[in-house]
């Protein structure tokens, strides 16, 4: 048992200092997990059990200007952070497979405006379960919609803690532009309910994130399996997975949603 504990903490060690990236240590939330996994394990409290008893017996919230004020908010934010990472990176000296981490100021810039941005709009995304609660649409707090919020949390803190830019940082890429359409859409549907009816625009934006997905999925696979990579390998021993999982999740959604029903009215 000693010998375990002695492991477990030479390994906590390891991780937390000695391959943590210098710059990145003492920012907010990124010294220690602690903090990062307290807010996690909050967040799934909150929106599993506390608020849904708070609100089983109260009427729904009218938030139609909070969530128009949040969409708008989050469109701006990931596209500043989408511009950042292609000025920093992707669309000057950045190259797409194997791109190493760098270091220098402008490298620190990239850490914090795209990396460590990126990461805080995630911890701000959290608050798409808490409106979906509050609005009484427990239906919309799936499985999916929860682990993905979780994943992309501590997917975001382990960049900024241990990579902050180089190749796997074109999911922040990827995924900045993927929400600007999300949240686009969701802004739409704010002020005008025929969007929420419409099969159309929330058809291609599932579609949208699958195809994602499945581009991070290629491009970490590439990672793993390139020659003589600058880059570390370990984070596609982990992204590999977590994104084709994502790809089965959202495969699966998008069949039991759009293509099933389809089915069922033509057997008829």
């Amino acid at each position: 048992m000693a010998l375990i504990l002695k492991g477990a903490v030479k390994l906590y060690f390891h991780l937390n200092e000695e391959i943590a990236d210098h710059r990145t240590q003492n920012w907010p939330l990124m010294r220690t997990p602690w903090p990062g996994i307290a807010l996690l394990v909050f967040y799934l409290m909150t929106v599993l059990n506390w608020l849904p008893k708070y609100m089983e017996n109260r009427p729904a919230c009218d938030l139609r200007k909070v969530i128009a004020l949040y969409n708008a908010l989050q469109i701006a934010c990931c596209v500043y952070v989408l511009y950042q990472g292609l000025k920093l990176g992707w669309l000057s000296h950045y190259k797409l497979i194997c791109n190493p981490l760098e270091y220098g100021p402008q490298a620190d810039e990239y850490a914090w405006k795209v990396c460590y941005t990126y990461f805080l709009i995630k911890v701000v995304d959290l608050f798409d379960t808490v409106f979906f609660v509050l609005r009484k649409k427990q239906n919309q707090v799936s499985f999916l919609h929860v682990y993905h919020h979780f994943g992309m949390v501590a997917v975001a803190w382990g960049m900024v803690k241990w990579l902050p830019g180089g190749h796997t940082s074109f999911l922040v890429v990827v995924n900045s532009f993927v929400h600007i359409i999300m949240y686009m859409y969701y802004l739409l549907t704010t002020w005008d309910d025929s969007y929420k009816q419409s099969v159309w625009w929330k058809k291609h934006v599932t579609q949208i994130q699958i195809l994602q997905f499945s581009i991070l999925f290629i491009h970490f696979c590439v990672l793993a399996f390139a020659k003589e990579c600058p880059f570390p390998r370990e984070p596609a021993y982990i992204l590999i997975p977590q994104n084709l999982f994502m790809v089965i999740l959202f495969s699966d959604f998008y069949y039991r949603t759009y293509i099933k029903p389809n089915k069922t009215i033509k057997n008829k």
